[in-house]
C-alpha cells in the first residue's frame, strides 16, 4: 500500500508517497493542503494509499533529499522511483530529465531532439513529472535559455536555479541512455533574468 507523508521544514511543505520499494510521487507547496493536494493528484489512479504520521524509513530519506535540493545541495540519492505506470515516452523524458546535474540547466528542445517529439510534448511531461525536486524538472528551461514555467511557478523555479550556482561558465555535453545532451550553467539563465519582474503563479 502507498504510504502518504508530508512535512514542514523551514516554512516549506514537502510531501512524498511511497511503499517500501520505492517513491510514487513527491511534491512541495508553502502550506500543508497543497502539499497534500498535489501529491494525492501525482499517485496512479486509483491506487490504494493512507495517510502516515510518522515516516517510513525511505519516506525519511526522500524529504531529507527533497529538503537539500530544494536549498540548492548536491543530492545523488539512491531512491528507486516507480515508473511502470508511465507511458514510455514519459519515462524517456524523466531519465534525460534525471541527468541534468546540479548547476546546470538544458531545454525542452534539446531534450525532445534525444527523445523523440517535440518541446511541447517535452513540456506537457516535466509540466505533470511526479517526482518534483527528485527528477529536477526546475533544471528544463526554454530554447533561448529564458526561465519557462513551472508548477510552484517562475520565481519559486528562478529561486532554486540561484541556490544552485556552482560558478560554472561554460557548457558541456553529458551522454544520456538517448545519446549526448548540451547542457548549460545555470548562470545562463540568471544573466537573463530581472528577477523583479519574474512572478510566480497566484
Amino acid at each position: 500500500m502507498i504510504e502518504v507523508y508530508t512535512e514542514e521544514i523551514n516554512g516549506v511543505w514537502f510531501g512524498v508517497a511511497s511503499d517500501q520499494k520505492g517513491v510514487y510521487a513527491t511534491t512541495f507547496a508553502r502550506n500543508g493542503e497543497k502539499a497534500l493536494y498535489k501529491l494525492l493528484k501525482a499517485i496512479p489512479y486509483n491506487a490504494i494509499f493512507k495517510s502516515s504520521v510518522k515516516p517510513s524509513d525511505i519516506a525519511k530519506q526522500t524529504i531529507s533529499t527533497l529538503k537539500d535540493i530544494y536549498s540548492g545541495f548536491d543530492a545523488s540519492p539512491n531512491i528507486h522511483l516507480h515508473m511502470d505506470h508511465l507511458s514510455n515516452y514519459t519515462k524517456k523524458v524523466l531519465h534525460m530529465v534525471l541527468r541534468i546535474p546540479a548547476g546546470y540547466v538544458s531545454s525542452y528542445g534539446l531534450i525532445a531532439t534525444a527523445v523523440g517529439g517535440g518541446a511541447r510534448a517535452v513540456g506537457r511531461v516535466v509540466a505533470s513529472n511526479p517526482f518534483i525536486l527528485l527528477v529536477p524538472c526546475h533544471r528544463v528551461v526554454t530554447s533561448n535559455l529564458s526561465i519557462g514555467g513551472y508548477s510552484e511557478g517562475a520565481k519559486t523555479k528562478l529561486e532554486i536555479l540561484t541556490r544552485e550556482k556552482r560558478g560554472y561558465s561554460e557548457e558541456r555535453e553529458i551522454l544520456t541512455d538517448f545519446g549526448k545532451m548540451k547542457v548549460f550553467p545555470v548562470e545562463f539563465v540568471l544573466s537573463k533574468c530581472d528577477k523583479g519582474k519574474v512572478k510566480d503563479k497566484r
